[in-house]
């Protein structure tokens, strides 16, 4: 407490320190007080406590209370007009309405000079009302027997007017000029329904309307919202238009439609030509072209043909891209414009097309029957054939145009696949003719998709070829490694989908004459064969062919079999001779080996299915397949193939037997089994590395499977007696030996024979127990796994362990 100064000076000091505290306290809370009469104005609302957020703001909680004022007057002065009308007089009537309506507009400049904007908004707006209101009073008590629908149109033009030069002497009031524009969408429609014009001319008032709004959006700085009902006259007007265009009935009807269209064409590109971002002007101004022109030449033309005019007056349109003269937004419009009406002609050209090709599905029905006519030739059939080229053209040329674009390539692949492939059937060709043209467009299709690359793809096979020297491929000289690492191109690719498509719909075609079948499914088997073989086409394209070819292979094999009168079960014989060919040819496929060999594990699969109404067949298809896996397990890449072929003889002698009637198929099987252990045990003794089931599988197997499926079916207990002694015996090997096959294959026949001796008696049990007690026992094995199940897991994981420790 020790101070410099004396203690009179210093208790001096804090006195004033004192008094300017509480003067400066009593400033602070006089400037609180005001301010919070500034922030919340009503008398009756509390002021806020500090940190207490406040509902609404003063100039938000302003607004509303100005707005609820502007409509309450609103109310009153409806109310006014329509009830207590009647009560005065002509002079009164006309004097409380001038008053009114005077002093509600000319409130809003006295508002605005003291800086009340928000109170001069809604007397403005009250007033605006007031201006309508003045109006229908002059129509309801001055001009009674007049037009109501022409009175309108007048009324509506005269406020906006009024309502335009009131806004722009008052600039600061935001509801005026949108009223204002609001308005003057009214008088010229009305005035066309006053005089009930028709649709063409309701369609130029409402074309006059839009170019009215037009023309304020781009000379009138600020007044973009006219953009919208532009746009939504304009839209009018051009339906208008269409629709009057389609239903003329001659070509001098559909003059005065045109005439409508191309003021719609002029008024859309002259907006865009003025408005940078306006192309959707320009869309609609080159539609309503498109539909004026093609509209004149439309009268007295089937529908496809007029199709056909259509499109080709909207064909030049996507030209103008290249126009440098016309500004962006005009050529984004007119490209925009083609390529719409190209792409409504492509799908309409894809739909009248696509019935006749499903057709041939008919056949399926009666194969060879010779009953399909030829499709007759009707009007529309050349019209869709040209607008589907004419798409196609285009498309071409835009992909030209825009080379980094797949989609153009790809459209007109299709298109022009589509319009030449479907030509003969909508010309209506003979079936021969049909058939050969088609083959001809499938060919032309194929190898367009065999030479189609992409610019990387060539890229990488020059790499390739740099890098590896012109060594050879496929085992053959002369063909060089690098073309196969093409990359397939979108062209390429849908190239090869139109392709086969064409291929399937003409072997459909071909399949209702016996010659045609032969003829179209082996010119198409030579040219997939020969697909496969080109050496410079896509990796995906050769694959393709090569399963192709097998496929013809088989289907020619099976026509074969169907021409000799062979029963269906011996068709499978031809239909192996195929899968034995290929497998034959093996490593002389080279690239394509991989998908030819699928194909002929296909075909070997049909072979098998076609066999099975007919077990001794079947035993002997089973059997061949074996030796066609036989040998092609030979070479070192296929061993895995000696797999298949041990499970084939096996199930081929298993399959004899059973169609034999052999009771006691052991009797077979163990002059088999005795022997095969025996080579393996001294396999096992040889190379004590070998596998349990290389060694003994094929022994144990031949004998303990056919033996459990008789056992299964023996009524006898002797049977099912000496074969689980046998599987015990053999699981048991199996365990002290620490191997694999004897433990796994004699444990599986001991299961299912214990199994098969104890179902009856677990159905009588089963059959005696309450109907609740098997879900209960089944819910108590759910909750009991759940409980323990990653004790389970670790258990089957130890498990899995030890038995892949074993031989």
């Amino acid at each position: 407490m020790n101070n410099l100064l004396p203690p009179d000076a210093e208790l001096a000091a804090i006195d004033r320190e004192l008094a300017q505290l509480d003067a400066r306290r009593v400033y602070l809370l006089g400037r609180r007080e005001w301010l919070l009469r500034q922030r919340i104005p009503l008398p009756w609302a509390p002021p806020a406590a500090s940190g207490q957020p406040v509902e609404a703001s003063g100039p938000s909680a302003q607004n509303v209370l100005l707005a609820l004022g502007a409509v309450l007057l609103a109310v009153a002065a409806l109310a006014f007009t329509l009830v207590s009308w009647g009560s005065l007089g002509i002079a009164g009537r006309s004097a409380v309405l001038a008053v009114v309506t005077a002093a509600a507009l000319g409130t809003p400049a006295l508002l605005l000079r003291r800086g009340l904007r928000s109170t001069a908004e809604s007397v403005g707006a009250v007033g605006l009302l007031l201006t309508v209101l003045d109006a229908y009073a002059l129509y309801a008590v001055v001009l009674p027997d007049t037009d109501g629908t022409a009175y309108a149109a007048g009324a509506a033009a005269v406020l906006a007017a009024a309502w335009a030069g009131y806004g722009s002497a008052l600039p600061q009031l935001r509801i005026p000029l949108p009223a204002a524009l609001l308005a003057a969408q009214l008088p010229l429609p009305l005035a066309a329904l006053a005089a009930e014009a028709g649709p063409l001319e309701l369609g130029w008032a409402l074309l006059a309307t839009a170019a009215l709004d037009t023309a304020l959006a781009v000379l009138v700085a600020g007044a973009r919202p006219a953009w919208i009902p532009a746009a939504a006259w304009g839209a009018g007007a051009l339906l208008t238009g269409i629709s009057e265009s389609v239903v003329a009935g001659s070509a001098a009807d559909a003059l005065a439609p045109a005439a409508l269209l191309a003021a719609v064409a002029a008024l859309g590109v002259a907006a865009a030509w003025r408005e940078p971002r306006a192309s959707a002007a320009a869309l609609a101004g080159a539609l309503a072209g498109v539909a004026a022109l093609g509209g004149t030449a439309r009268p007295g033309l089937d529908p496809g043909w007029a199709v056909v005019v259509y499109l080709s007056v909207a064909l030049p349109l996507p030209a103008a891209v290249r126009v440098t003269a016309l500004p962006a937004s005009v050529r984004r419009g007119l490209t925009l414009a083609g390529a719409g009406v190209a792409s409504l002609a492509a799908l309409w050209g894809l739909a009248a097309a696509l019935p006749p090709l499903a057709a041939r599905l008919r056949v399926l029905e009666e194969v060879w029957a010779v009953t399909t006519p030829p499709v007759e030739r009707y009007g529309a059939g050349a019209a869709v054939s040209v607008a589907l080229l004419l798409t196609a053209g285009a498309a071409w040329w835009l992909a030209r145009m825009f080379p980094s674009r797949p989609e153009p390539g790809v459209l007109a692949v299709v298109l022009g696949w589509a319009g030449l492939f479907t030509a003969p059937v909508l010309l209506g060709f003979p079936v021969a003719a049909a058939l050969g043209a088609q083959l001809a467009v499938t060919a032309a299709a194929g190898a367009l998709a065999l030479r189609a690359t992409s610019p990387g793809g060539i890229a990488a096979a020059a790499g390739a070829a740099a890098g590896a020297g012109s060594g050879p491929i496929d085992g053959r000289a002369g063909v060089a490694q690098a073309p196969a690492l093409l990359a397939p191109s979108h062209v390429g690719i849908a190239a090869g989908v139109c392709a086969l498509v064409g291929a399937l719909n003409a072997s459909l075609a071909a399949l209702d004459g016996r010659t045609a079948t032969f003829a179209v499914f082996g010119l198409l088997g030579v040219g997939c064969a020969a697909g496969a073989a080109y050496g410079a086409a896509p990796r995906w394209a050769r694959y393709g062919a090569a399963a192709l070819a097998v496929g013809y292979a088989v289907a020619l094999a099976a026509a074969l079999s169907a021409v000799l009168d062979l029963a269906v079960s011996w068709w499978a014989l031809p239909v192996l001779a195929v899968a034995a060919a290929v497998a034959a040819a093996g490593p002389r496929l080279g690239l394509v080996r991989e998908p030819a060999e699928a194909g002929a594990v296909a075909a070997g699969v049909l072979a098998v299915l076609l066999a099975v109404p007919d077990p001794p067949v079947l035993a002997l298809v089973l059997a061949l397949a074996g030796v066609v896996c036989t040998g092609a397990a030979v070479r070192a890449d296929r061993r895995a193939l000696g797999w298949a072929a041990w499970a084939l003889f096996a199930a081929a002698a298993w399959v004899r037997l059973a169609s034999a009637g052999v009771s006691v198929p052991e009797a077979y099987t163990l002059p088999v089994t005795v022997p095969a252990l025996a080579v393996g045990l001294l396999r096992r003794r040889k190379d004590p590395a070998a596998s349990s089931w290389t060694a003994y599988g094929p022994g144990l197997a031949a004998t303990l499977l056919p033996s459990l499926v008789a056992a299964w079916g023996d009524p006898h207990w002797l049977r099912p007696l000496l074969l689980g002694l046998a599987a015990l015996a053999v699981t048991l090997a199996g365990a002290q030996r620490r191997l694999q096959a004897p433990l796994l294959l004699g444990g599986a026949t001991l299961a299912a024979v214990a199994l098969h001796e104890l179902a009856p008696y677990v159905v009588q049990v089963v059959g005696a127990l309450p109907r609740w007690l098997p879900p209960a026992l089944a819910g108590l094995l759910l909750l009991t796994v759940g409980a323990t199940y990653e004790k389970r897991l670790r258990d089957a994981r130890r498990l899995r362990t030890a038995f892949g420790r074993l031989g």
